[in-house]
């Protein structure tokens, strides 16, 4: 039981401290353990599970299309993708259909992965400058 304390402590300290990208991070993969589980669920004829884990992947869905900045060109071609997913998300739990739930875990993988190489740039940036000043 002390066990399972310490790591929720680290749990919330890891997100309570990271940065916004790599809440991005988090978000994705969240998203990615929701739909697999879902995709399990649905395997088993677990409905009521499979609702519930379709339910989180389309409310990360929702967070990730909330946190963009209009502002930034990407946003604007990235939210027609997002509502896809979220569309593609109600039709695969209404339908109770894996194929579309591997769909959407293919776009969220690549996204996920995408920013993954984003983030790792962006340090050896900062890193590269950091030695030069």
């Amino acid at each position: 039981m002390a066990l399972n304390k310490g790591y929720q402590a680290y749990q919330n300290n890891s997100v309570n401290t990271a940065s916004s990208g790599e809440l991005t991070l988090m978000l994705y993969n969240g998203c990615i353990k929701f739909i697999k589980q879902a995709m399990k669920d649905l395997h088993e004829n677990n409905f009521e599970a499979k609702n519930t884990n379709i339910q989180k992947a389309q409310n990360i869905i929702q967070e990730l299309m909330l946190t963009l900045d209009q502002d930034v060109e990407i946003s604007k071609q990235l939210l027609p993708l997002y509502e896809y997913m979220h569309y593609q998300l109600k039709e695969a739990n209404v339908k109770n259909d894996a194929s579309i739930l591997e769909e959407v875990l293919g776009f969220v993988t690549e996204f996920r992965d995408t920013w993954k190489q984003v983030i790792i740039k962006t340090r050896q940036q900062k890193f590269a400058q950091g030695a030069h000043v």
